[in-house]
């Protein structure tokens, strides 16, 4: 057996490749959009890849099924109780995909998702009793499960959810030998779950042992742990759980329709008609100097989350970047199903370096002139109120930045306003939001939170 695990840090997403190495047989499950890893892995190894299955249907990006199906002919397979435009083979509980000696069998695990399932993995040239490894999805994480509170829109409750997991959980997760090796969906940084762990691999016993989510509770007591501090979903979750379901244009299709080079005035007469600028350098290179009205969410950072968080998917959209990053911000925006880019800037910031009308900056103060200062500021911390709530500077406003665009008000039109995140990557997106708004008396914290508190 073939087996292959593929880490997406900027998502936390997690999929794999699993082959028969006789037959040359291969099946991706839970793949990303941008495929060319999955089709370079059986290309290196001469593998068929015939089989594409998805554990439910994702939320928080847009898999790679489509794009499978197209380059290789994979047959795609969703949980029985899912439903798609295009067409898909339903596995039920009990269900194979037999890839040679190499079998995939189905469980169906609802609970984050009513159509969920867990993919048991067996070798029976080794042993056809016990299965290998699970690829759970997002019904059990290491060191957390799937929270159940993602599918209000389509009429079940999270406490219907939750009850659904915990049987999923406990009446067929961890009836399995407790060898059995656990691959997720996700891991650490995911919205999908509250306390998601680093690791890349753990077993049914060490997750039975030391999941806090697992640990001896009834079930009434399980639905409530599962709803508590949980993080504030995305917006983007919903479009792209729908997005998920439909046949739609394939990866390529979508860059080679946003992929066109733009003079200044294209990009000035695009954004007069409300196309939002989108700059994704370094917040240093924005501070010191950047178009009016641009927005900074740097593509060195979680560049999908906050993207998918703070805007809308089909807004209209133009990029600032150097030339060389153009293509992978456009597969980064499509994973997460942006498709509405215009264009972007001919020539980068060089192309507009001669145009000071149109150039605004944004100024930074250390976290020693900001001790020294005279001046009373208001200080903005737009970290998530956990964060703020383990340490943060004495009498400064706390606004999670997720929540900045509905709460502009509250942020003084008067005075000088310092904004700070942890380390600097989140504050300068919400000192560019409210340079956006209008706002003319933002500045930023150099080195966020860290540099204050290293001053101490």
């Amino acid at each position: 057996m073939f087996f292959q695990r593929y880490y997406l840090e900027s998502l936390s997403q997690a999929s794999y490749m699993v082959a028969d190495e006789k037959t040359k047989v291969a099946a991706i499950i839970d793949p990303r959009r941008d495929i060319d890893l999955y089709l370079d892995e059986a290309k290196a190894h001469d593998f068929s890849i015939q089989h594409v299955l998805l554990t439910h249907n994702h939320a928080d990006f847009i898999a790679g099924h489509i794009e499978l199906r197209d380059a290789v002919g994979a047959q795609i397979y969703l949980g029985a109780k899912a439903s798609a435009t295009f067409d898909f083979k339903a596995l039920h509980e009990g269900d194979e995909v037999v890839l040679g000696a190499v079998r995939l069998k189905t469980l169906e695990t609802p609970g984050h998702t009513p159509e969920g399932i867990s993919i048991l993995v067996f070798d029976d040239a080794t042993d056809p009793q016990h299965p290998y490894a699970v690829f759970t999805g997002d019904t059990l994480f290491i060191g957390d499960v799937g929270r159940p509170d993602l599918m209000a829109s389509v009429g079940l409750s999270a406490d219907d959810l939750g009850g659904m997991l915990y049987d999923s959980l406990h009446n067929k997760l961890l009836t399995l030998p407790g060898d059995t090796r656990v691959y997720p969906a996700h891991g650490a940084g995911s919205m999908c779950g509250k306390s998601l762990s680093d690791k890349a691999v753990s077993t049914l016993a060490e997750e039975h042992r030391e999941n806090k989510a697992l640990q001896n509770m009834d079930k009434a007591v399980f639905i409530q742990f599962v709803q508590t501090d949980l993080p504030t979903a995305p917006a983007y979750f919903s479009y792209d759980a729908k997005l998920n379901q439909q046949e739609r244009p394939s990866l390529e299709t979508a860059i080679r329709k946003s992929l066109k080079r733009l003079p200044i005035e294209d990009i000035l007469a695009h954004q007069a008609s409300g196309a939002r600028v989108l700059d994704l350098r370094p917040a240093s290179d924005f501070a010191a100097a950047h178009l009016r009205g641009a927005v900074n969410i740097g593509i060195e950072g979680r560049f999908e989350t906050w993207v998918g968080t703070l805007l809308k998917p089909d807004a209209p959209l133009l990029l600032i970047a150097e030339p060389t990053r153009i293509k992978e911000a456009l597969i980064r925006l499509a994973r997460i199903g942006f498709h509405s880019v215009i264009g972007y800037l001919q020539g980068g910031m060089d192309a507009i370096q001669d145009r000071p009308e149109l150039l605004t900056n944004t100024f930074q103060v250390t976290a020693a002139g900001l001790r020294q200062s005279n001046n009373k500021p208001t200080i903005l911390d737009i970290r998530t109120t956990s964060e703020w709530e383990a340490g943060h500077i004495e009498g400064s406003l706390n606004i999670p930045l997720n929540l900045l665009p509905t709460r502009l008000k509250e942020v003084p039109d008067s005075g000088d306003v310092i904004v700070h995140c942890q380390g600097g990557y989140r504050s300068m997106i919400a000192a560019s939001l409210l340079e956006q708004a209008g706002r003319k008396n933002v500045q930023d914290l150099l080195g966020g939170y860290d540099a204050w508190v290293e001053g101490d």
